[in-house]
């Protein structure tokens, strides 16, 4: 089965050449996901706004490969600041507290230093 690209319209994608999102069979590999919206290419203060964000971004990629956050078998989670993280539990109990993937969280540097946080998943179709 050939792969099937999908991109979010950020201007990040075509500059540095990747894609949001690649499906291969029934498994769906989502980029490092920032809080940015890409509609108006602006980003939240906000670390629990951008968290929000992140999720909203990853679930349009996850809806056009035919899946949902209810697929999601593997989560990283980055953060400049790792000492915030605790922040976004409660976003992120409510969008995986169900599912509950397998997850780890890493404190490193994001490309800007607007991102506080960057969200990265691999889903399996019909998990």
């Amino acid at each position: 089965m050939p792969r099937k690209l999908i991109s979010s319209g950020s201007t990040f994608e075509a500059t540095i050449g990747y894609s949001r999102a690649v499906v291969v069979d029934n498994w769906i590999f989502v980029s490092g996901t920032t809080g940015f919206d890409y509609s108006t290419m602006s980003i939240a203060d906000d670390l629990v706004a951008q968290t929000e964000q992140c999720l909203k971004n990853i679930e349009a990629a996850l809806r056009e490969a035919g899946s949902g956050l209810e697929d999601v078998v593997r989560v990283t989670y980055v953060l400049p600041d790792g000492s915030q993280f605790e922040r976004c539990w409660p976003v992120l109990s409510k969008a995986f507290g169900k599912i509950r993937p397998a997850a780890m969280m890493i404190s490193a540097g994001l490309a800007d230093p607007r991102m506080k946080i960057e969200i990265e998943v691999t889903a399996l179709k019909g998990s």
